[in-house]
Parts: C-alpha cells; sequence; structure tokens
C-alpha cells in the first residue's frame, strides 16, 4: 500500500523536529551551571574562606591555605562539572610542600555564581582574578597555577592578561572542536563528524563567542613561563595526539609527561609517584 505523499511529509517534519530538540536540549545540558553544595576541607589545613570578584561578573567561592613558612603561592583550577573539593589533594600535597594554595569554584560551578559553563572563555576571567589576588595579597611570592582541564584551558586563554611564574597544565584541550569531536565520538561514533559542526555553531546562539575564541592551542604562545603540559596516554577526552600538538606551540622552557594507561581521570590519583616527581619537582625548581 502507497503511503500518501502528505503523511510522509509529517512524518519527516515529526522526525526533524525530535531531532532537532534532542540537538537543543544536548547544548543546553553543555553550557549549564554546575551548582552544588561544597563539603569543607580538612580542619588541619586552616582554610579561609574568601568571596572573589571575577571579571567574569561571578563571586567566586575560594579556599585560601596558608603554610607556617611559604615558599610560593599556587592557584589550583578544578576541570569541568566539579568544584574546589575535587582538588583537595593537590591542595593538600602543595600545602605540605610549603606553597600558599588558593582554590575557588570557577564561575558557573560549585558555589560560585554564573549560570553556564563556557569552556574557558569567562572561567579565563577567574583565573585572572585568582592570580591577581595571590599577587597583591603576598607580593613576594611567585606564583604559579596548576589547572585540569577545564581550569588549564582557563589559564591558557587568560596568557594575554596574566603572567604566572609556573603554569601545569592537566589534560587540556587544544581547540573545542576537538573537545566536541572526542566527546561526541564517544557516544555516537562517526556520526560526530556531522554533530560536531552542528554543536559548534551554538556557541554564537548560546554564548556569544566562536570557536575560534577557544583555541588554547593558539593562545599558548602568550604564555612566556616555565610549562609542563601532563595528560594520560589513554585519554579518549584528549588524545595523547592532541596532548602532544600542544607542547610544540609552548614556549620554552617546557616539559611534557605522557602517564602511561591514564584516561581522563585524576592523574595524582592514578599516579601519586610520578606526579610528586613531576608536577611538585616541578613547580619546586621553577618557584623558588
Amino acid at each position: 500500500m502507497e503511503i500518501p505523499h502528505k503523511q510522509i511529509i509529517l512524518a519527516l517534519a515529526f522526525v526533524s523536529t525530535v531531532v532537532f530538540a534532542l540537538y537543543f536540549a544536548a547544548g543546553s545540558m553543555l553550557v549549564a551551571a554546575a551548582h552544588h553544595k561544597v563539603a569543607s576541607p580538612p580542619s588541619y589545613l586552616h582554610a579561609e574562606t574568601l568571596n572573589l570578584s571575577s571579571g567574569s561578573g561571578a563571586r567566586l567561592a575560594t579556599w585560601l591555605f596558608v603554610p607556617q613558612a611559604p615558599r610560593g603561592a599556587v592557584v589550583v583550577l578544578h576541570g569541568i562539572h566539579a568544584s574546589r573539593t575535587d582538588m583537595l589533594s593537590r591542595t593538600e600535597l602543595l600545602w605540605h610542600a610549603g606553597f600558599v594554595v588558593l582554590v575557588p569554584d570557577l564561575q558557573g560551578n560549585g558555589e560560585s555564581t554564573g549560570d553556564r559553563i563556557t569552556f574557558g572563555y569567562l572561567e579565563s576571567k577567574d583565573a585572572d582574578a585568582c592570580i591577581t589576588y595571590l599577587r597583591k595579597r603576598f607580593p613576594r611570592l611567585r606564583v604559579g597555577v596548576v589547572g585540569v582541564s577545564l581550569g588549564g584551558a582557563s589559564v591558557v586563554l587568560a596568557s594575554k592578561k596574566v603572567s604566572p611564574d609556573a603554569v601545569v597544565l592537566e589534560s587540556v584541550y587544544p581547540t573545542i572542536a576537538e573537545a566536541l569531536d572526542n566527546r561526541l565520538a564517544m557516544r555516537v561514533g562517526f556520526l560526530s563528524r556531522i554533530m560536531t559542526p552542528l554543536f559548534l555553531l551554538q556557541l554564537k546562539t548560546r554564548l556569544g563567542i566562536s570557536p575560534g575564541d577557544l583555541r588554547p592551542i593558539d593562545a599558548l604562545k602568550d604564555l612566556r613561563c616555565p610549562l609542563l603540559i601532563a595528560s594520560g596516554t589513554v585519554d579518549c577526552h584528549t588524545t595523547e595526539a592532541q596532548t602532544r600538538a600542544l607542547f610544540p606551540a609552548a614556549n620554552s622552557p617546557k616539559e611534557l609527561w605522557m602517564v602511561p594507561g591514564a584516561a581522563h581521570v585524576d592523574l595524582l590519583r592514578y599516579d601519586p609517584d610520578g606526579y610528586n616527581s613531576h608536577v611538585l619537582v616541578f613547580l619546586e625548581r621553577y618557584m623558588k
């Protein structure tokens, strides 16, 4: 029995509407803020609670940890849909090593204000605010940054405004196009090649930015300080090849630590000894 032409048109219209609705909903989830209650840090770290004003327009819920004899100061920036609680293991490691540690919830995350995630664009202003605060509060100390995923992209995209003394980038994407394609490919396979451009189109509508605004690999040239780039060899969110592509784009002195067998995971938890011998040694070398 032949299906009437009108029914075919209606069916196609229905399918198109459903697909568009799913596509729009997925875009909403990608940029949605991730606010949640943050648990208190261990009392023995003697955290000072701050609310910093950021150029992103957000009020950043922040912890400051000050050891008895500071040897340097480090901003620790978390990944997407996370908070400063997720950075406590790094905080404790650095604090015990004698570093002042400033740990914020980036805008749109944890207990900070902000109504959307911008993949490093607005978060770069948060990185700027944190570095500026430490320079004013501790003018005699060098200031470094440890940035994980979104946090790492944030400090790189802020590099034209800030001048940290050392930076550690963990699992940082080179371009937003690659970051989206990797994540979609993990879920829909080869269809990511079709879907990624569609999601990139939403950046302008939702965030007022373009894919060209989210290219840490291009901004690395403006980061003029010692740099350590770290990532896992089986990370599907940021592949080994993409991480290695960041390295020649950066200025010297620079180091690369590819963590064997690690995916897009907490590198400190995955390889504590390797983290100490690479990240901590790197910071101690350049933050004296």
